[in-house]
């Protein structure tokens, strides 16, 4: 008996939903809870510390809380564990959310999926993972999303330039790992890289490689161009680039003893031509440029499960920071694509207008400040010149007026001295 399309269409969606699986979910919902959760690493006894916060912008004060870096020039070692499970046969969703509120200079993003035998206590740099994804940022050099997978335990890392996001906001980054051997990233929901394991990684041995007993033909013309044997140079060519400058005349206290010989300053000869070339023409010989034959390599064999980890089991926050301040939330780990993305909604996608604008709320409120406080320099500035003034033209008064006085006195003295001098005639 034949189903209809339609049922059987229902049939293929229940079963997709009843496999899908979330492997390892957390959002930081309910305070002091994530310690019991997550291990610090003792490895180094240096190690940052982190705090629970949605830092000093956000969309949700209680859904925007995530674990925050707190401490500059920092390591950083944090790990949290799931039921161990195998890729094998279905993809694997590796997503997150992440905010440089600090305007980060130096330090890394992204998160590492170890395998579940990893010891926490002693998780390090050099603890050996399956996957490393998410961005890193360090000066203008670098500023991109690291895809790092691990192959036959060596650390691979994609041939790829994924740039990352560097401003200050919330952004979502996913990985999804399919069992065709492809791959896509994407950042704030939107593509942004895909294609296979094979062609962007060099976890195999190449297919094709030169033949190494091939070689060009001795005779093999590879000049597309060549000097025109007919041509040949002009017999005034020959001229110097520089000459004795006709005008310069030697100056008369010049002395031959005291001075050297007098020589005339060197200018550019107006008659130069420069370096004589033979004028091109196509090559008659020209066969192209020899192209060097391939052969399949003996050493390449195709791997159907470079994809497949085993053992997946701890999600581990390892990285560096110079300045400190990111954030880390809404972590997830599914096999289902579409759970993925609902969860994106559900979370970055509820909260980043929110968190943009109270972002831009606090600019315009700083930038007033910076305002009102350069306007009050000002007014500070324009009282002490006024003051100053006053006491200039005050101290311009107080001359006037001891020049006055003196000049009264003066002629109170002469005065005196005319009354002296008359009463002596009498």
């Amino acid at each position: 008996m034949k189903l209809p399309v339609a049922i059987l269409a229902v049939f293929a969606t229940i079963a997709v939903t009843i496999d899908a699986t979330v492997y390892f979910k957390e959002q930081f919902l309910d305070g002091d809870g994530w310690k019991s959760r997550w291990v610090q690493s003792k490895h180094k006894s240096d190690y940052g510390e982190w705090k629970l916060s949605a830092g000093k912008f956000y969309g949700d004060a209680e859904a925007d809380k995530g674990l925050q870096t707190s401490q500059d020039a920092r390591f950083y070692a944090l790990s949290a564990r799931f039921e161990p499970f195998s890729n094998e046969g279905k993809p694997v969703v590796i997503q997150f959310t992440i905010k440089h509120e600090q305007k980060i200079d130096c330090g890394g993003g992204y998160v590492k999926i170890f395998p579940s035998d990893l010891d926490q206590s002693n998780m390090h740099g050099d603890s050996q993972y399956y996957i490393m994804f998410g961005p890193d940022i360090c000066g203008y050099s670098t500023k991109k999303v690291h895809v790092i997978f691990n192959y036959k335990g060596q650390n691979h890392l994609i041939k790829k330039d994924i740039k990352c996001k560097d401003d200050e906001l919330t952004h979502l980054y996913t990985l999804i790992l399919n069992p065709d051997q492809t791959y896509e990233v994407r950042i704030d929901s939107e593509k942004v890289e895909s294609g296979s394991l094979e062609d962007d990684w060099d976890m195999l041995p190449a297919k094709k490689i030169k033949d190494p007993e091939a070689k060009k033909p001795s005779n093999w013309d590879d000049r597309a161009k060549i000097d025109d044997p007919s041509d040949t140079k002009p017999e005034d060519w020959d001229e110097p680039e520089t000459i004795p400058d006709p005008d310069a005349k030697k100056p008369d206290d010049w002395d031959e003893d005291m001075d050297g010989e007098w020589e005339p300053a060197m200018i550019s000869n107006p008659e130069y031509k420069g370096e004589w070339k033979p004028k091109q023409i196509d090559n008659p010989d020209y066969k192209g440029s020899w192209v060097h034959p391939e052969i399949d390599n003996p050493e390449y064999t195709p791997d159907a499960t470079m994809y497949k980890f085993d053992n997946i089991g701890v999600l581990g926050l390892d990285l560096w920071q110079v300045k400190s301040g990111t954030i880390f939330d809404n972590l997830l780990i599914s096999n289902d694509v579409k759970e993925a993305e609902e969860f994106g909604k559900e979370t970055w996608g509820a909260t980043k207008e929110p968190e943009k604008k109270m972002k831009e709320e606090q600019e315009d409120m700083e930038r007033k400040l910076r305002e009102e406080e350069e306007k009050s320099k000002n007014k500070d500035t324009e009282g002490e010149d006024e003051e100053e003034e006053d006491e200039e033209e005050e101290d311009e008064e107080e001359e006037e007026e001891e020049e006055g006085d003196k000049e009264m006195e003066d002629d109170d003295a002469g005065t005196e001295e005319e009354d002296v001098k008359q009463k002596d005639e009498l």
